[in-house]
């Protein structure tokens, strides 16, 4: 029976690892921590997964609890920054990729926005987003309005020079 469950639990993680990568990637810069705190989300979805009841989907599931676990080893981390924030956006050249600006400005949002945004980017309904945050989805419809907004004029400011309208 265990030996099941553990076959199953490596097959999913391998499946959806880059769910994992993604949201490390979005809250921790230290390549150290990125390696701890992979570990840290492997662990706390292994000691929950009996939990796992199929109501949402297992990368529904697998989103929220790495982001909780981030967000709590962010928390136990609080003298230290974690997000670069964009602080010379008059510098950054044209040349750089439009995903790689995305990127950055993503990263500059605060905890909650980003962890929004990021669903959304990953084709998440707000529905959907709403059961992994908490909140409720009518309040998700107009964050994600207005995070849009946010990016457009930060994309906006870094490629023109100037703000959105």
């Amino acid at each position: 029976m265990l030996d099941n469950k553990k076959d199953e639990y490596v097959m999913l993680i391998q499946k959806h690892s880059g769910i994992i990568h993604k949201v490390i990637g979005l809250y921790i810069d230290n390549v150290e921590d990125r390696k701890d705190l992979y570990q840290e989300i492997l662990l706390q979805v292994w000691k929950s997964l009996s939990d796992f009841r199929g109501n949402s989907s297992f990368s529904t599931w697998l989103y929220k609890v790495s982001l909780y676990t981030v967000l709590t080893f962010n928390k136990k981390r609080k003298n230290t920054h974690i997000t670069e924030e964009i602080k010379d956006a008059d510098n950054i050249t044209g040349g750089d990729e439009d995903y790689e600006i995305l990127y950055r400005i993503v990263k500059s949002l605060d905890e909650i926005d980003r962890m929004m945004v990021t669903l959304h980017l990953e084709g998440y309904k707000n529905k959907e987003i709403a059961e992994i945050t908490g909140i409720t989805q009518n309040h998700i419809n107009v964050k994600i309005h207005r995070i849009k907004k946010i990016i457009k004029d930060k994309f906006k400011l870094i490629n023109d020079g100037q703000p959105g309208k």
